[in-house]
């Protein structure tokens, strides 16, 4: 039987919990500012969000979790697995503008720093080509996951 920590209570500030050998893995600390985003994000999903979301949810790869929306620092990422230390980052058209590049460069750093690994997907590619993507998913994840 899989242990899972409890959740944070309601209004709760995020915070950092050192490594905890029962769950194996750290909770990231976050911005409580971004909550309400959060869950705005959550409701106005895109299509490629809802596909990979329909693949992800329910611990369908590796019985591992994954979380949507979730705020990790002072940014939200679009999926998160903290068994696997995993990110998961959907990009739009407005991801190939030189300005979103160098944004997404801090934040891929930042995450890096943390401890995270970062998957980049393109909407075209979870549109066109979801079993690649997701076979590339179950690959980090099914070596995380052992870790």
């Amino acid at each position: 039987m899989t242990c899972v920590p409890p959740p944070l209570k309601k209004g709760g500030q995020g915070g950092f919990f050192p490594i905890s050998k029962r769950f194996n893995y750290k909770m990231l600390q976050y911005d409580a500012r971004l909550k309400e985003n959060s869950r705005i994000l959550r409701q106005k999903q895109t299509d490629c969000e809802l596909l990979l979301w329909s693949k992800l949810r329910r611990k369908q790869i590796c019985g591992i979790q994954f979380y949507r929306q979730k705020p990790i620092g002072p940014f939200i990422v679009d999926f998160y697995a903290p068994r696997a230390s995993l990110v998961i980052e959907l990009d739009g058209s407005q991801h190939f503008k030189a300005s979103q590049a160098a944004y997404d460069a801090r934040r891929d750093a930042y995450l890096q720093n943390q401890g995270l690994t970062i998957l980049r997907f393109n909407n075209a590619q979870v549109l066109k080509e979801i079993t690649g993507v997701l076979e590339v998913i179950y690959r980090i994840v099914a070596v995380k996951k052992d870790l």
